[in-house]
């Protein structure tokens, strides 16, 4: 164990939402929702101002708008985010050369690595709020709240406790004690399921976990699951921070002799893949928030499809359920030759019970990639809330609203002031999408789409 909290968690708040309201300037300090925004849409992220209204990471988009109807709902824009990503994780490994990035908003930063050594409190708060300034400039005016701890598993549990724009430091030698009155489910591993076996058991807090020996929690949760929860309830966490991980995705895929059009065979075939990659997750000590399907046409052409997890997971049943999914989606009618499924946004902790109670799972959709050599008519897509566009004449902007035959946009851009709104045919020559941000799965575009409320 470390004898000074030399490792940091830095999680950007509200990351997608807060890029968007950086680039949208009549969205600043107003309630701002991105994910998919279709019938079946999940969100993703939620700006705190739609947070006040119960809106959350996970839930239906169906859900938030009932709960937040004057929210902007907005479509992801992937390309963009990954760009303000590299700058903030450029500022990290400026700081130290062990960065170890969970996702795009979040990764851990060893600053013992750095030859930073015998840190008091106040050294690393004062090492988080220069890092924050600096990601703040970086970014554009983005903040971080920042958690630090003798051990990846507290420094991630503290970044939570301050946001937004915080920075918690826990005292090497006070782990267990700052661990103890919290709930049971901020260990990781510990998801609804196992929650409410060790209820029945009476534990409730970290306090009460700490207070069982290892015997009986593998009585209650099994033998590697009980071994792991004794270990982190008592804050023994040795994980080392990993910058460069040698796995970057686990995946299984197979080419058929012949094209499948047979959707329920192609479903039985991505759950056996499924298993498959479970398997070599769980072989490994990994686990993914990201379930990706590749298919290969009968013309040849290639297209992979992605969601995203609100936690990482190895569990089959929940690796599968997204590739079905992501199976639905796709146009087999000429024939299927290639399937893949694969796990990728790896890490070393998994969300116990991920979405296995419910349907509702946290899907996210990342992007749609073609691969033909012909090129892909964009405009067919058709627009969505959310997306870059640009006009000749009125220049820059984004897509406030689309439906029958016409496109509703703001124009303004993060330099700008908030700008006027103009409505043309979603046809017209002069009006074109500036790039291909997120993607179909949820058709955020589709017809009759309300745009975002102001």
């Amino acid at each position: 164990m470390r004898t000074d909290p030399s490792v940091l968690h830095v999680d950007l708040d509200a990351f997608f939402a807060a890029v968007e309201q950086r680039d949208k300037p009549s969205l600043r300090g107003k309630a701002v929702v991105v994910g998919g925004i279709g019938l079946r849409g999940v969100v993703s992220t939620a700006s705190y101002e739609a947070r006040k209204y119960g809106v959350r990471s996970a839930m239906s988009t169906a859900e938030a708008r009932s709960r937040c109807p004057h929210a902007a709902y907005l479509g992801p824009r992937f390309e963009v985010y990954r760009e303000v990503s590299k700058a903030v994780m450029a500022q990290m490994r400026a700081l130290s050369p062990l960065v170890e990035p969970l996702s795009l908003d979040e990764a851990f930063v060893d600053l013992a690595a750095a030859g930073l050594s015998n840190l008091t409190v106040d050294d690393v708060e004062a090492i988080a709020n220069d890092l924050k300034a600096a990601i703040k400039e970086a970014s554009g005016g983005l903040t971080a709240s920042v958690g630090a701890g003798t051990s990846k598993l507290i420094a991630k549990i503290a970044s939570d406790l301050d946001k937004p724009d915080g920075v918690v430091v826990v005292p090497a030698g006070t782990e267990a004690e700052f661990l103890a009155p919290m709930q049971v489910t901020v260990i990781p591993g510990v998801g609804p399921a196992t929650a409410q076996r060790l209820s029945m058991a009476g534990v409730r807090t970290v306090g009460d976990l700490q207070q069982l020996d290892q015997d009986e929690l593998i009585r209650q949760v099994g033998s590697a699951h009980g071994s792991s929860l004794h270990r982190l309830a008592t804050a023994s966490d040795d994980r080392p921070v990993v910058s460069d991980r040698e796995t970057k995705s686990v995946s299984v895929e197979d080419t058929f002799e012949t094209d499948i059009i047979d959707r329920a065979l192609l479903a039985a075939i991505g759950d056996r893949m499924a298993q498959q990659v479970s398997q070599r997750l769980q072989k490994a000590q990994l686990s993914g928030r990201t379930v990706t399907v590749k298919t290969r046409m009968h013309d040849f052409t290639t297209h992979t499809r992605s969601s995203t997890l609100a936690g990482p997971t190895d569990d089959p049943r929940v690796i599968g359920r997204m590739a079905r999914r992501l199976l639905e989606d796709s146009d087999i009618s000429g024939g299927i030759r290639l399937l893949g499924v694969g796990v990728s946004s790896l890490a070393d902790w998994i969300q116990d019970d991920l979405f296995t109670e419910s349907e509702h799972a946290a899907e996210i959709p990342v992007e749609v990639i073609e691969l033909p050599d012909r090129p892909r008519d964009r405009r067919s897509a058709g627009y969505y809330p959310g997306q870059d566009v640009v006009h000749t004449e009125h220049g820059e902007g984004w897509v406030w609203g689309s439906g029958r035959g016409l496109v509703t946009v703001r124009f303004e851009t993060a330099l700008t002031p908030a700008g006027p709104v103009r409505t043309f045919a979603v046809d017209d020559p002069e009006l074109t999408k500036r790039a291909l941000s997120g993607g179909e799965d949820d058709k955020p575009g589709e017809t009759g789409q309300d745009g975002p409320n102001d």
